[in-house]
């Protein structure tokens, strides 16, 4: 890639291959590149700029969160380059796959593995708020491995529909994916960094039992469900699991967001920090799980994209 001076293309990569953070709407090509010099591979996401007509904002968001971020867990933007026809991402290379597929493919999975996952995110995300930043769309298929090794680190991308707090700011736009999106947001009332918190609860659910604490083909129903708060703990997926992950469950997916854990909260809860989360092994059960629900035809994974121009 001759615009591109400080790197050279090895090959072209599909965009879940690269792990790169992914900008809603946008038709974008993603390299493997190596950095001169030091022979680093990265990920460059290669965005049209006829794709950003009038989304300019869209993308000026996420590049804005990006820069102000640094964070072992979270994937980073390294550079920018744009020539006259093309904008250049260049991001850290995350290379360990998606968390699902991490754990189906494990022999072995625990509750403490679980929670060790659950710890990571939380102190990213705890990161985030300090600094006034909201993800707004924490779902699984934004949690990645850093490599393959056996004890990666987990990584959260895809920045598209984050947030930063403005002072006096309230944001009230409906986005995110259905399915891990808070009460409040479907409620249309203004929301805050709550939000978050919400899906980090479902997404604990779904990493004890292997399915979504709420589901319905129909949209209607299954907005129905969130807005009411309305899960099991269902046997026997759940008989072996804690009272203590149950109970941690229960405070991330408090229906009042002023009741919910916040992040630094949760990160004291005794599943997380102490010894309560078992080391049985659920990986039968849960794998299983995960392979019925999350099959890419079952599971919607459709996102409320925010208009940057519109979105509070």
């Amino acid at each position: 890639m001759q615009r591109c001076c400080q790197v050279v293309v090895v090959k072209h990569m599909s965009k879940k291959a690269t792990n790169v953070a992914c900008f809603e709407g946008a038709f974008s090509e993603v390299v493997l590149a190596e950095e001169k010099g030091t022979q680093r591979l990265v990920a460059i996401k290669c965005i049209p700029k006829k794709a950003l007509e009038g989304k300019e904002n869209n993308i000026e968001n996420e590049i804005a969160v990006l820069h102000r971020i640094k964070h072992p867990n979270i994937v980073s933007l390294e550079d920018i380059f744009e020539s006259t026809s093309h904008l250049y991402l260049v991001m850290q290379l995350v290379s360990g796959g998606e968390l699902f597929d991490r754990i189906v493919e494990k022999g072995f999975y625990t509750e403490r593995d679980a929670s060790q996952l659950i710890q990571q995110i939380l102190d990213a995300v705890k990161y985030l708020h300090d600094m006034g930043i909201v993800h707004r769309d924490l779902k699984p298929e934004n949690l990645l491995y850093y490599s393959m090794d056996e004890d990666s680190k987990i990584m959260i991308s895809d920045f598209g529909l984050s947030k930063i707090e403005g002072s006096g700011s309230v944001m009230s736009t409906a986005c995110g994916t259905p399915g891990y999106v808070a009460p409040e947001v479907l409620a249309q009332k203004p929301y805050s960094k709550a939000v978050d918190c919400w899906s980090i609860g479902v997404i604990s659910y779904i990493l004890l039992c292997g399915y979504p604490p709420f589901y319905d083909e129909n949209d209607a129903k299954l907005f129905e469900q969130i807005l009411k708060a309305e899960y099991e703990f269902d046997s026997p997926y759940w008989d072996d699991i804690s009272d203590s992950a149950k109970d941690f469950i229960c405070h991330m997916m408090e229906k009042d967001p002023m009741k919910r854990y916040t992040c630094e909260q949760a990160l004291q809860h005794p599943w997380i920090c102490g010894d309560t989360a078992l080391d049985k092994n659920i990986h039968e059960s849960v794998s299983a799980q995960i392979k019925k629900n999350f099959a890419k035809s079952k599971w919607k994974v459709s996102v409320w994209a925010c208009n940057a121009d519109t979105a509070k």
